[in-house]
């Protein structure tokens, strides 16, 4: 008795610090949360989104995908069970616990999270949320919306995998369910202290949907996307706002904190010119000057330059922009029916096709006729099958919108279905075999070579499917002819046209400029010569060094080559024609530079020259004085 009693104790004692453990984890998670200081934002929707984004990195939730949950939740068996079937807390941390380890394996090695501390802080926020009256169990809707509103992904593939939750097999939506999944995903909210602003009321299906009329996928879509969404759901795309913003900086200073740069959310106000503020201080209602938390502001969660919006501007009233896509693409409204395989699966194990048409034939079972017959119709049905094959085959090549249309995926199956209800024929031909060991081995083989076969054709299939979407791509690429017939494309070639017929006037011009330049320096060469000539003390080596000669230098890789017409040469002087005659090889540039340094060296020559007779004459003058005085 003693024993038993001191074993129930230490159990008891066990129990409780367990307890007290749950609790300590429990209070956690909310503890952090409010550190972070979330109360002081004003508005309910950013301050339930904020917390909410805060709870999915704490829990490193953002790091698994819609698609990465749907295959742990079909892992686990949850596609299977219905969805008012109730799950009890060891199967449901089995379920977080495979989420995490399979996330740990697609992670790199430098960047594997704490799986413990993931799987005790999800954990005890679903029970928290979703089992605050202790009982122990969840449903699995009920995990399966936290799960699926929780992780990381795209909106659009998880607003589709709920739809699928909620759909009949029409692809119409069930009002019941979408009210359960209210109900559900509601309490989110409720768990991070946001209750009284996004609880779950009686009305909440009736602000997503005001009439009772048949809902279909794009409908939802549109609905739950929409700008402004209803208002019971405001905070969901903006928690997906919320993660695509984190990383994105607005060189700009705010108008309140005077802070020169910001991270996430730009908001401009509407009606005072140049404020912008920072998402902390639009958040927490800061103002200054004129600026009133009144007014209408624009929330911006990208940057653009002055010069994008300008060209943004410019192509927009040339009519340049494409108009805007919608939010989402369209979905077939229907969903595809379930491929039936009954009677592809045959009744008895399949023999090799070969042996079944050759070997298998009792040879008493048929009749010379019949034989002969039945070698006629054997090839002949494969015939038939490969004409319509290679049919199906020709339309995929020369039709450009047969990969898109609905009757292909039915035409395929019409032509599987042939193909496998054939096998079966075949395989019913052949007589029951025995069933001893040494057979059951033989088909065994005879199974796996078949399977090896059917994966063969599987391959070629696929790879031809693959050739076949290449070349509908190529095909539906814009070639030069539809090119010509874009509006847009003929007025940009017009204006540079435009533009070089304006270039070729100015060229011109300035070969019309360069022309009346030569002839002034050529004047003023000829000026020179004569004056040097003319003067009694020149000497042979100032005359001969005055008329440099202007060198042929070629156009460099990045000057315009230039021609002049040796018409308009007629009237020049030889040293001008020589300036022209090289034609493209000239450079405007150097050319003008070559004669200003024959201008200075010559003037440079003059004033010697000069000065050199002025001293020649007062020495005359001196020699001359002294005669007279002696």
């Amino acid at each position: 008795m003693g024993a038993a009693a001191d074993k129930l104790r230490t159990g008891m004692i066990e129990e409780s610090g367990k307890r007290r453990r749950t609790m300590a984890e429990k209070r956690q998670l909310f503890m952090e949360m409010r550190a972070q200081n979330f109360d002081v934002i004003r508005l309910s929707t950013y301050r339930t989104a904020c917390k909410l984004r805060f709870v999915q990195k704490k829990c490193n939730l953002h790091l698994v995908d819609i698609w990465n949950m749907i295959e742990a939740f079909r892992d686990n068996g949850l596609n299977t069970l219905d969805h008012n079937t109730e799950i009890n807390v060891s199967r449901l941390e089995t379920i977080i616990s495979s989420i995490y380890y399979q996330l740990n394996k697609r992670l790199p090695s430098t960047h594997q999270i704490s799986v413990d501390q993931s799987i005790s802080l999800l954990l005890n926020f679903m029970i928290a949320a979703y089992d605050s009256e202790g009982h122990g169990k969840l449903t699995v809707f009920s995990v399966k919306s936290i799960l699926a509103t929780m992780c990381g992904g795209k909106i659009l593939d998880k607003l589709r995998y709920i739809f699928s939750q909620m759909s009949d097999s029409n692809g119409f939506m069930v009002f019941t369910k979408f009210d359960q999944f209210l109900r559900e995903v509601l309490k989110l909210p409720t768990a991070v202290f946001e209750g009284p602003s996004f609880g779950y009321t009686e009305h909440s299906v009736r602000t997503c949907f005001p009439q009772q009329k048949k809902v279909m996928l794009n409908m939802f879509l549109d609905t739950l996307m929409a700008d402004p969404p209803p208002q019971c759901l405001v905070w969901l795309p903006l928690m997906h706002r919320l993660a695509h913003v984190e990383n994105v900086f607005h060189p700009v200073e705010c108008s309140y904190c005077r802070c020169e740069s910001m991270m996430g959310f730009r908001y401009r106000c509407q009606q005072c010119h140049s404020y912008q503020l920072c998402q902390n201080c639009f958040w927490r209602g800061h103002a200054s000057g004129p600026h009133s938390n009144q007014h209408q502001m624009k929330e911006h969660s990208s940057w653009k330059s002055p010069a994008k919006k300008l060209s943004h501007a410019i192509s927009k009233s040339l009519g340049c922009v494409p108009t805007r896509e919608p939010p989402h693409p369209l979905f077939p409204e229907h969903p595809e029916k379930p491929l039936d395989l009954a009677h592809i699966v045959p009744p008895r194990p399949l023999t090799n096709m070969n042996d079944a048409m050759v070997t298998h034939i009792p040879p008493g079972a048929l009749t010379p006729t019949k034989r002969s017959q039945y070698a006629v119709d054997t090839p002949s049905r494969l015939a038939d099958e490969h004409a319509l094959i290679a049919d199906y085959v020709t339309r995929l090549q020369n039709g450009t919108r047969v990969l898109d249309s609905p009757s292909r995926l039915d035409e395929e199956h019409r032509l599987i279905a042939r193909y496998a209800a054939r096998l079966a024929a075949e395989a019913g031909t052949s007589p029951r075999p025995p069933t001893d060991l040494s057979f059951n081995f033989d088909v065994n083989k005879q199974q796996r070579q078949l399977i090896a076969e059917l994966e063969n054709k599987n391959r070629e299939i696929l790879q031809e499917i693959q050739r076949l979407r290449l070349e509908h791509e190529q095909a539906s690429q814009p070639t030069p002819e539809k090119a010509q017939q874009n509006p847009t494309l003929l007025a940009e070639l017009r204006l540079l046209r435009q533009r070089k017929d304006e270039l070729e006037h100015r060229m011109s011009a300035l070969q019309e400029s360069r022309r009346e330049l030569m002839v002034q320096l050529e004047g003023l060469m000829k000026l020179l010569k004569a004056q040097t000539a003319g003067s009694p003390h020149s000497s042979p080596s100032h005359g001969a060094s005055c008329p440099m000669p202007m060198p042929v230098r070629s156009t460099s890789a990045g000057s315009t080559p230039t021609h002049v017409p040796q018409e308009t040469l007629a009237g020049l002087g030889g040293e001008v024609q020589e300036a022209f005659s090289q034609g493209t090889r000239r450079n405007l540039r150097n050319d003008l530079l070559v004669a200003a340094d024959s201008i200075t060296n010559t003037m440079s020559s003059l004033v010697k020259e000069l000065h050199s007779a002025d001293e020649d004459g007062e020495e005359e003058e001196k020699m001359q004085n002294g005669k007279d005085q002696g």
